[in-house]
C-alpha cells in the first residue's frame, strides 16, 4: 500500500523562545500572581520590602564583567589562561602532603565513564540500581580486606571528612566529651574535626603522644604514615589509648596498605582514609573519596549507608541498601550522620583500580614508591647543607622532609624554572614525595638541581 507523505510544517525563520504568558521571565518559576501570594503570606508589600534587611549594596551588585566573546574567542582565550597553570602531569612532580601523581590505569576511566555509571545518581530504588549497588558492595569488600576491618560503608565525601565523623562516633560510642588527636595528622584534617565538633561542643585536644589520654577522651585518632610522610609506632599507640578506655581512630593511606600492616591487625577501632591514591588523580586537588570502616559490634553508629547482598523472591542474587542512618531517612535526632551522599563515582574508581592492580600489583606499586622515596632520600642526605627528616631516625613510606641552604619557596621557584614541580613548603622545610611516576631521570634530575643551590 502507497503511504501519504506527511505535509511539511511551516517553520519561522528564527526559533522564538517559549515564554509563559502570565510570567515576565522564563527562568522565575513563580507567576507575579504567585508572588503576591507568597508575599501577602510573609507579609511583604513587595518583593524590595522583603529583601530590605540586606544592604543595597550586596543585593544586586553590579558584575565588572568584559564584554562577550564568540564562543571560538572564548575558547582561545580560557586555553590561554589555562596554560599559566602548571600542571603535574606535564612534567617531573614531587608534590605530596595530602595529594601524589599516581598512575591512573585506562580501565579506569572507561568503566567510569560508562553513562550507567557517569550519571547515576544515589541508589534509591534498589529495582533500578542493582549495577550500582554491586559496586557499592564489592567497594565496600575491597575497603575491608585492604584495611582488616568487619565492615565498611559505601564512602565519604573525603579522608578528612571521614577521620571527622569518626571521632563524632566515638563520642557516640563511649559517652566521652573530648577527643584526642595526635600532632602529626594532616593539619587540614585536623581543621576539619575543629569543624565538625564546634557545634556539638566536643573539645578536641592535639596531642604530642598518647600520654596525655584521660577518661574524658572518646578516641585517639592518627595518621599512617603521618603527615610528615612517617611511620608511627601504631601498636604501642593503640595499646595506650584502650587503656585508656579510648577508642582507636587510624587514618591510613590505602596505597601503603599494600605494604604495610593493616589496622585491623594492631587494634584499630575505626579505619578511615582518602581513596586520591586508588584511581582519583590528582584533579588539581580534588575530589576524592572517604574510606571508613570499623569493627562490626559498631556498625549501628557508622555514619552513611551499607550496600548488602540477599536474594530476591526467585532466589537471584540481589542487593540492596542494608543500613541507612543518615538524617534523610530516620529521626534526625538518631542519626549518626548529615551526610548527604556517597561520593560513588569516585568510589567505583578506586573499585575499579582496586580490581585491575589486584593485592600483587598493589603491593608492586607500594614498593615502587617505597623505593624511589628511599633511594631519593639518601641522595638528597649526601648533598653538601642538605638534610633529611624531622629529627631522629624515623622509618617513612613515600614521603619525607627535606631541608636545605635556601628558604623553601626560592628552592621551588628555582625548581619550576627547570620544569620540576618541588614539594610542599612546611615552615623550613620541604616535603618531598616519590611514586612510582618517578622514573631514575627524574630523581637524579631533582638531586642535580638541588645540589646546585648554594647559601645566599
Amino acid at each position: 500500500m502507497k503511504r501519504t507523505p506527511r505535509p511539511k510544517a511551516d517553520l519561522p525563520a528564527t526559533a522564538l523562545p517559549i515564554v509563559h504568558p502570565t510570567r515576565t521571565n522564563p527562568y522565575i518559576a513563580a507567576t507575579p500572581a504567585e508572588q503576591a501570594a507568597m508575599l501577602a503570606v510573609a507579609g511583604a508589600p513587595s518583593l524590595d520590602a522583603l529583601f530590605a534587611d540586606i544592604p543595597a549594596a550586596y543585593r544586586t551588585p553590579a558584575l565588572a564583567l568584559p564584554p562577550p566573546l564568540s564562543e571560538s574567542d572564548l575558547w582561545r582565550e580560557l586555553t590561554e589562561i589555562a596554560r599559566a597553570n602548571q600542571a603535574a602531569g606535564e612534567r617531573p612532580c614531587f608534590l605530596g602532603g595530602g595529594a601524589r601523581k599516581h598512575y591512573v590505569p585506562s580501565v579506569v576511566a572507561h568503566i567510569t565513564g560508562r553513562s550507567e555509571y557517569y550519571t547515576a545518581y544515589t541508589p534509591y530504588q534498589p529495582e533500578i540500581a542493582q549495577g550500582t549497588l554491586q559496586t557499592a558492595f564489592e567497594f565496600q569488600s575491597m575497603v575491608c580486606e585492604l584495611s582488616g576491618m568487619d565492615v565498611a560503608n559505601t564512602s565519604m565525601y573525603d579522608g578528612a571528612s571521614a577521620l571527622a565523623e569518626a571521632c563524632l562516633m566515638a563520642v557516640r560510642l563511649t559517652g566521652r566529651t573530648r577527643v584526642a588527636v595526635l600532632d602529626t595528622v594532616h593539619p587540614a584534617a585536623i581543621a576539619t574535626v575543629q569543624t565538625y565538633t564546634l557545634g556539638p561542643g566536643i573539645l578536641v585536644d592535639i596531642v604530642a603522644d598518647a600520654a596525655a589520654l584521660t577518661a574524658e577522651h572518646a578516641c585517639l585518632a592518627v595518621q599512617q604514615p603521618n603527615f610528615l610522610g612517617e611511620l608511627e609506632q601504631v601498636h604501642a599507640l593503640g595499646e595506650a589509648a584502650h587503656a585508656a578506655g579510648a577508642l582507636y581512630i587510624v587514618s591510613a593511606d590505602p596505597l601503603s596498605l599494600g605494604l604495610l600492616a593493616t589496622p585491623g591487625s594492631y587494634g584499630a577501632d575505626i579505619y578511615v582514609g582518602d581513596a586520591q591514591p586508588l584511581g582519583a588523580g590528582l584533579s588539581f586537588g580534588g575530589p576524592s573519596a572517604g574510606l571508613f570502616a570499623c569493627r562490626e559490634q559498631y556498625v549501628r553508629q557508622m555514619p552513611g549507608r551499607i550496600a548488602g547482598r540477599t536474594q530476591d523472591t526467585a532466589g537471584r542474587t540481589a542487593y540492596v541498601l542494608t543500613l541507612q542512618t543518615r538524617e534523610q531517612h530516620i529521626r534526625r535526632e538518631r542519626a549518626t550522620s548529615n551526610i548527604c551522599t556517597s561520593q560513588q563515582l569516585l568510589a567505583l574508581a578506586a573499585t575499579v583500580y582496586l580490581a585491575a592492580t589486584g593485592p600483587h600489583g598493589l603491593r608492586h606499586i607500594a614498593e615502587l614508591c617505597y623505593h624511589k622515596a628511599h633511594y631519593l632520600a639518601a641522595e638528597i642526605a649526601r648533598l653538601p647543607g642538605w638534610s633529611v627528616g624531622s629529627g631522629g631516625k624515623r622509618e617513612f613510606f613515600c614521603e619525607f622532609v627535606a631541608r636545605g641552604p635556601l628558604a623553601p619557596a626560592e628552592v621551588n621557584r628555582r625548581l619550576l624554572e627547570q620544569g620540576i614541580i618541588g614539594g610542599l613548603a612546611i615552615g623550613d622545610a620541604l616535603l618531598l614525595a616519590a611514586t612510582e611516576m618517578n622514573p631514575r631521570a627524574e630523581l637524579d634530575a631533582l638531586v642535580a638541581a638541588l645540589a646546585a643551590m648554594r647559601s645566599p
